[in-house]
């Protein structure tokens, strides 16, 4: 294919400056409000990957050494560039994602909360002492930094989830390798430059654009010592499965099927505005969207009603449209895909209340307006697979029991929320779901920077959760000394197995 010289060209980021490609591969980026091909991203060989990974690597060794509060003013710098710079980055989410600006803005700043939790690095890699813990001796740990590590993220989230990793990557002393997806890898670079002008050195943090060849040499290459992935959950559990057994550290995150529990004593208004937002903000492409209302008793006619009333107020148009409040999704295929659930709905018995199908944007953009399902039952595809689009479930529960019971069976556990004005169950119901991000009376419960964002069961492969205190702990590992110093007085010959005494 050739490409024209208008188009513009989309290259990796090596050793503080933009390196394009030789490989002679690459991948179109679209403008979702459009369908027209923007931008053409190149796609790295693994003989261009292993050149990346060297430089990390070399990179690694004077960055480790170098100062906490040296590391903690180049964060701040960037926090500073970053918020700067909000509107233009903003910009090119909305011309590669189509999200709307407010939305793009919303993912900035929830990145930035990851970036202000790193600037604390200083105090988050404080180890600890003991002294005289036999005689004469003193134990202590030490976090220190893995090496080379690579995060993979996805389309949804181009700056805040990149910014969920290499933030305390970095801060921690590692060298980072970002492999963005490939719809929008635009922000990437962007980022990366922000870095360079805050003073991070080059070599520290690299940007690989690519596709599965990238993904893989990742994944096996010896010189990476971890992994960060957020996708769908088949990908999570490959990319999981597949740096282990190289001998990697991993975390992945993978997909959900979110709940919302409404008890029949909920405040309706307030629950049918959370709903419309949870699950049709950013299209509903969000791993963390309400997919399911799970209305409880004789709540579900009365909410119902209460939701499809908001519907038809909503505006769906292109992203940088000022009156839009939802933009189209990704691709074209990603956009029958998700519209081919609300007609499998209604051919397998459940009630079509609103469909989106039905919604006109001018132009060929890859708009689907928003679409409201009831009477949706657990053995419906609708409700079994990640949809990952404007389309929200109805299902119907006798009781509260009946209700938890469709949250715990579900195998994704990334969130849940439950809308009630009773304190009682609202403790009870934290207790008992096997979710990993809770919310009472809040739809998307995404944790503050200095918690830690993951899910349960299928939603989450690996034993930490992200960014936060967990994410200090994924970048580091520990290393304990134990310590006398010369005292000839108490030197001899002892065969025992030492004793702490």
């Amino acid at each position: 294919m050739t490409i024209s010289q208008d188009i513009k060209r989309i290259s990796h980021w090596v050793n503080g400056t933009v390196t394009p490609s030789n490989s002679g591969r690459h991948g179109n980026v679209y403008n979702p409000a459009t369908g027209e091909i923007q931008a053409t991203v190149d796609f790295a060989s693994t003989e261009e990957l292993d050149h990346v990974i060297a430089v990390a690597k070399e990179a690694f060794k004077t960055w480790r050494s170098t100062p906490l509060s040296k590391r903690a003013d180049i964060l701040f710098k960037f926090r500073d560039l970053v918020d700067r710079n909000r509107l233009e980055l903003a910009k090119l989410l909305t011309a590669e994602h189509g999200k709307v600006t407010s939305d793009a803005l919303g993912e900035i700043a929830r990145g930035l909360e990851n970036v202000e939790f790193a600037c604390g690095i200083p105090n988050l890699l404080k180890g600890n002492y003991s002294e005289q813990a036999s005689t004469g001796v003193d134990v202590y740990s030490i976090p220190q930094p893995l090496g080379v590590v690579a995060g993979i993220t996805p389309f949804n989230f181009p700056a805040m989830v990149p910014m969920w990793m290499f933030a305390n990557a970095i801060g921690c002393g590692n060298t980072f390798i970002l492999k963005p997806s490939e719809k929008d890898p635009s922000a990437s670079l962007f980022m990366a430059d922000l870095l360079k002008q805050a003073g991070l050195p080059d070599g520290v943090f690299n940007v690989v654009q690519g596709d599965k060849v990238a993904v893989d040499h990742l994944l096996s290459h010896k010189d990476i010592a971890a992994i960060s992935f957020v996708g769908s959950t088949p990908i999570a559990q490959y990319v999981y499965e597949t740096g282990t057994k190289h001998g990697k550290r991993v975390q992945a995150l993978g997909g959900a099927k979110n709940h919302m529990l409404v008890l029949p004593d909920a405040d309706i208004n307030m629950a049918a505005d959370a709903a419309v937002s949870a699950a049709y903000g950013s299209a509903g492409e969000r791993c963390m969207a309400i997919s399911v209302v799970v209305a409880v008793g004789g709540v579900g006619d009365q909410l119902v009603e209460a939701i499809s009333e908001r519907l038809p107020k909503l505006k769906v148009g292109p992203g940088n449209d000022p009156q839009s409040e939802m933009g189209p999704l990704i691709t074209r295929e990603h956009r029958d895909k998700v519209a081919s659930y609300i007609a499998g709905a209604e051919t397998q018995g459940a009630k079509v209340v609103v469909d989106g199908r039905s919604t006109e944007v001018p132009g060929n953009g890859f708009f689907l307006g928003v679409s409201l399902i009831d009477n949706v039952t657990p053995d419906m595809s609708c409700y079994q697979d990640e949809i990952f689009g404007p389309v929200l479930c109805v299902v119907r529960a006798d009781t509260y029991e009946e209700g938890l019971n469709l949250i715990n069976d579900n195998p994704y556990g990334n969130g849940t929320a439950i809308f009630t004005r009773d304190g009682g169950v609202a403790r009870k119901f934290q207790f008992e779901c096997n979710a990993g991000m809770v919310g009472v009376n809040v739809p998307i419960p995404v944790p503050v920077a200095y918690y830690s964002f993951g899910g349960w069961k299928a939603s989450l492969f690996g034993d930490t959760h992200m960014y936060g205190p967990d994410g200090i702990k994924f970048f580091t590992r520990t290393k304990v000394v134990t310590s006398r110093w010369p005292d000839p007085s108490t030197s001899k010959v002892d065969l025992g197995f030492p004793q702490t005494r």
